[in-house]
């Protein structure tokens, strides 16, 4: 399964058109070399590889269905998804729901998030970095609590 690391910044065309990095291209055609997945996310929208995105259906269709609220988040991430075929140029077509969505202007940030991309208007992506510089002690701290409860006081890396 793919991981993904890094950012890389980009000009969305006037057709709605934005180039994916070659080192990500491969990753997101994955075995299948089926086209990957496009979906809203909270601020920006996220790509996921198809096989990846299928793993999260599989999640969607175990969480309860007596829960609104769950319920309201998988509505929320299936009405986005689309299949976005990268063209021969290494490019995918956003649609204009999903850039209206995640407010995609011109400028595009493509950052990694493990198993899918996130792609982000360049302006919003600098004002969660800022707000994650603020908070990363805290985040740091939650992260290795979290990590001594999955791994017993293991520790796998540093924060």
């Amino acid at each position: 399964m793919a991981t993904f690391r890094g950012r890389s910044f980009h000009t969305l065309d006037s057709k709605g058109r934005v180039s994916i990095p070659v080192e990500f291209r491969a990753q997101l055609e994955g075995e299948y070399r089926e086209p990957p997945i496009l979906t809203n996310g909270k601020d920006c929208l996220e790509l996921y590889p198809y096989e990846a995105w299928l793993e999260r259906e599989e999640i969607f269709a175990q969480l309860p269905a007596a829960d609104a609220d769950m319920q309201r988040y998988v509505r929320f991430k299936m009405a986005g998804a689309t299949s976005c075929p990268i063209d021969k140029q290494g490019r995918i077509l956003i649609p204009a729901h999903l850039r209206d969505w995640a407010e995609l202007e011109r400028e595009v940030v493509l950052s990694s998030a493990n198993r899918w991309l996130e792609l982000w208007d360049k302006a919003r992506y600098a004002a969660d970095m800022d707000f994650i510089k603020s908070n990363h002690d805290d985040f740091a701290s939650r992260v290795a609590d979290l990590e001594r409860t999955m791994f017993g006081g293991a520790r796998r890396g540093g924060a």
